[in-house]
């Protein structure tokens, strides 16, 4: 049984704004007021760990420490089955240029990798978003979404971001960048790791 959040406020331990008003939307039902990282002045902490779970906990756990307040964070990425679960917690660093993030560059560089190994190595991937909601007093709870499908080149769709271009997800002609935004939210990694967290810590 999930701990249940009873509080009035709640940190979201990242400095990205668009995931900040994305978790502030879903939270507003609730009576919670929601704080980012950067109104606080928080540093990001080093992501030591090679786990989304385990990065997720350095965040949520800095962040409760330092305010005293129930924080959330996030960890995601993208798995890929021919990569031994490549590019995984690295799935940014992939992107990185030293001059902003280049996805492109990290597609190319996904695509190539699966080619290498042969034509019959599966095209199967997994995007995945661990959640960890932590307490001041040490306590947390982890919730997990995954979003299961296949990678297609060239590239196809022109909303999204990240690796959607390059995604299909199981059950679908079309990939992520070529998806209504509703609809992908519905199905995403991400949105069915808030769910579980909605469900576990704000509801039942």
């Amino acid at each position: 049984m999930s701990r249940k959040f009873e509080g009035d406020q709640i940190l979201v331990a990242t400095h990205n704004a668009g995931k900040l008003q994305e978790i502030t939307e879903i939270l507003a039902p609730f009576g919670v007021k929601v704080v980012g990282a950067a109104e606080m002045n928080l540093p990001e902490p080093e992501e030591t760990e090679d786990t989304f779970v385990g990065n997720a906990r350095i965040k949520a756990h800095a962040a409760a420490q330092a305010t005293g307040l129930p924080a959330l964070s996030d960890d995601s990425g993208i798995t890929i089955d021919a990569l031994d679960g490549a590019p995984g917690v690295y799935t940014a660093d992939w992107a990185e240029t030293g001059n902003g993030r280049d996805f492109m560059m990290a597609m190319t560089r996904a695509n190539d990798e699966i080619t290498a190994k042969g034509p019959d190595a599966p095209r199967s991937a997994q995007f995945r978003c661990t959640l960890v909601l932590a307490w001041p007093d040490g306590h947390d709870e982890v919730f997990e979404g995954v979003m299961a499908g296949d990678l297609v080149w060239p590239i196809r769709g022109e909303a999204g971001f990240g690796y959607d271009p390059m995604f299909m997800p199981e059950g679908y002609d079309v990939t992520c960048a070529q998806m209504d935004k509703a609809e992908k939210n519905r199905i995403s990694h991400r949105g069915r790791a808030v769910s579980a967290f909605i469900k576990g810590c704000f509801s039942g």
